[in-house]
């Protein structure tokens, strides 16, 4: 069910399935299921009761006219997210010896309760490397799985990677928001560097200082060497002096010398909001050089929009500023044409000190994405990129803030969470 299409009563598209909510029971009594964790087109997080479901489809879930809440998903105490919590759980098994629940199963019985009767868990071998079979079992037929036994015990991540491999950042940002801090760092373990380093970006200061604090030393500055500088800066920022230079004491020179620039800028100015590094070429570059340059996928849309020309050297801080590019303007112009010949020499620069209110003001005055920072010797230092400037401008929270305020269908809105 995990990614699955939830449809309104109209039949339009509301969201897609991110998990489910059970009660464990005291005893064998298999959980019953209390409803589906729905995010919708605006990355809220909504709870959907199972009463509100009229059928669960192969390929889409359907609900009944209704009304459901919008307020911002909260898992209570006596609840267990069955893809944040159940899968990967290590149990015991009745028949004897331990495994690894890959999958549940969900069915409606005869009190049109819906519960999870039954578990497919893997069998531990022994045997390093070697994967053991899954069997199908009943609810009653495993140990481990009570609350208590629950945050207890460890718990692997890698049924919850295999669902969170076609999702965004972002979306794997929020659905970590919502898991147990427990289970948060149990995932941010079984990441690699770089997807740790992608989801810690959208993640709120201090969720990044949490988990951060929760991996070692050498591991936490291999991932502040894997985000984009501006981004490690402001982690590094939230965190105390001694432990902000220990950190940067274990990168490698080159990954923290732009880090380390961007610290000594306050962090709403233009030089705090920047990356130092855009891309920047030599002004005797042609367009297919910068069109091969901005083609490049780690770029964000905003910083491909714009290419700089200087002087060498190309790396920030740069020999002197030149001008810049536009994309729409090389896409224009022959692929033989030189970069020099197209500048926009005439476009106003930020100076690194500039302040949030003047960067905004800037970007509504040229309706531009991506700006050029210029300190006063002529040197391109970096460039600020539009969505920077609205993480900037929001409020500290507005990643975990609701959007109960928001408009919606007549059958979608805020209720109490039944």
């Amino acid at each position: 069910m995990a990614g699955m299409p939830v449809f309104g009563p109209d039949g339009e598209q509301i969201g897609k399935v991110r998990d489910l909510v059970a009660a464990l029971r005291i005893g064998t009594q298999p959980p019953r299921v209390l409803g589906l964790v729905v995010e919708l087109a605006i990355r809220q997080r909504i709870f959907v009761p199972m009463l509100r479901i009229t059928s669960i489809d192969p390929g889409a879930v359907a609900l009944a006219t209704g009304t459901v809440s919008l307020r911002r998903f909260s898992q209570r105490p006596n609840e267990a997210l069955v893809i944040g919590e159940i899968l990967d759980a290590r149990v015991g098994m009745a028949a004897g010896g331990t495994g690894v629940v890959v999958d549940a199963g969900v069915e409606q019985i005869r009190t049109r309760d819906w519960v999870i009767g039954k578990l497919a868990v893997r069998q531990r071998t022994g045997r390093l490397g070697r994967r053991g079979p899954v069997q199908v079992l009943g609810w009653d037929e495993v140990t481990g799985l009570t609350l208590a036994e629950m945050s207890a015990g460890g718990q692997g991540a890698e049924q919850l990677l295999a669902v969170f491999e076609g999702m965004r950042a972002v979306e794997v940002a929020n659905a970590m928001r919502e898991l147990p801090p427990k289970r948060r760092q149990e995932v941010a373990d079984a990441f690699d560097d770089d997807r740790l380093a992608d989801v810690l970006e959208e993640l709120s200061e201090d969720e990044q200082a949490e988990l951060l604090g929760h991996l070692d030393e050498e591991r936490a500055a291999d991932v502040l060497e894997a985000m984009n500088p501006d981004d490690a800066a402001d982690l590094l920022g939230e965190l105390p002096q001694p432990d902000q230079e220990r950190l940067l004491g274990l990168m490698a020179p080159e990954e923290s010398a732009p880090v380390r620039r961007l610290l000594t800028y306050s962090a709403d100015t233009a030089g705090g909001l920047m990356t130092p590094e855009p891309v920047v070429l030599a002004p005797d570059a042609t367009v297919a050089e910068a069109l091969a340059r901005v083609r490049n996928p780690d770029l964000t849309p905003a910083l491909a929009s714009m290419v700089f020309a200087c002087r060498p050297p190309t790396s920030t801080p740069t020999g002197r500023y030149l001008g810049c590019a536009h994309l729409q303007r090389l896409l224009r112009e022959p692929p033989s044409e030189l970069v020099a010949g197209i500048l926009d020499v005439e476009l106003a620069r930020l100076a690194p000190d500039a302040t949030l209110t003047e960067v905004t003001r800037y970007f509504a005055a040229y309706d531009l994405v991506c700006a050029p920072i210029v300190d006063s010797e002529d040197h391109l230092v970096g460039a600020v990129s539009v969505d920077d400037v609205l993480d900037a401008a929001l409020p500290d929270d507005w990643r975990q803030r609701g959007s109960a305020d928001l408009t919606g269908p007549d059958w979608l809105k805020p209720v109490p969470r039944g």
